[in-house]
């Protein structure tokens, strides 16, 4: 639970650290600039895919742990078996003490490489990855009668996770998918399930089973 004074809490929350910053600013230069390298070379596979949305549990570094929403989407492979999956995403917990209210919230909009592991059966397909996202932070602490403030601040963040997909019907997946965040301050695991929707050419950007072994018959 959050503790009195709730304004020095929600400050605290916010606080910035200037060489995290950089560094998370570094690491995006240069990840953009794989992913645009990758992009001039498998131009023809970029475009929308499927589209889908998310549910689960996200646990923020010094926040209890809270329901948390998201929508995506799979824009294609920017290489063989990497596909490139845009999202948004927002949390947000509430307390209450002694009469004071106080309220953190978090909206992040970003984008992962996913590896699609090669697999013998399409019905499971595992995957793991990478991603740079905005969060936009914001906190209000109200006491009645007395204060009403808030703050808010962006911040650069790096996602580190993976998950499995399996289908529920020809144009239907399922997902989950377990990932960590990395933010200034605001550190957060997510566990979330969700469900995707194939458009069309949907299934090209799925990585490809491996082929099964023919097995040579011995000869006598």
């Amino acid at each position: 639970m959050v503790r009195m004074p709730q304004l020095a809490v929600a400050k605290a929350y916010l606080s910035v650290e200037g060489a995290m910053q950089k560094l998370l600013v570094g690491l995006a230069v240069f990840l953009s600039c794989i992913v645009a390298s990758q992009n001039a070379m498998a131009a023809s596979n970029i475009g929308l895919r499927s589209i889908g949305g998310d549910v689960g549990f996200v646990d923020p570094e010094g926040v209890d742990g809270t329901v948390g929403f998201g929508a995506f989407a799979n824009l294609g492979n920017i290489s063989r078996d990497i596909r490139l999956a845009p999202r948004v995403d927002y949390w947000s917990k509430s307390y209450s003490f002694a009469g004071a209210e106080t309220s953190v919230h978090d909206i992040s909009i970003g984008t992962r490489g996913e590896y699609m592991f090669h697999v013998s059966s399409r019905k499971f397909q595992p995957y793991a990855g990478a991603g740079l996202g905005l969060h936009f932070l914001g906190a209000k602490v109200t006491v009645p009668g007395f204060m009403d403030v808030s703050d808010s601040r962006t911040k650069l963040g790096l996602d580190m996770g993976g998950g499995f997909i399996t289908p529920l019907s020809p144009k239907t997946d399922l997902l989950v998918d377990l990932w960590y965040g990395v933010v200034q301050d605001f550190n957060q695991v997510s566990l979330k399930v969700g469900l995707s929707f194939d458009l069309q050419n949907g299934a090209e950007s799925r990585a490809p089973s491996r082929p099964a072994v023919k097995h040579r018959p011995r000869r006598s």
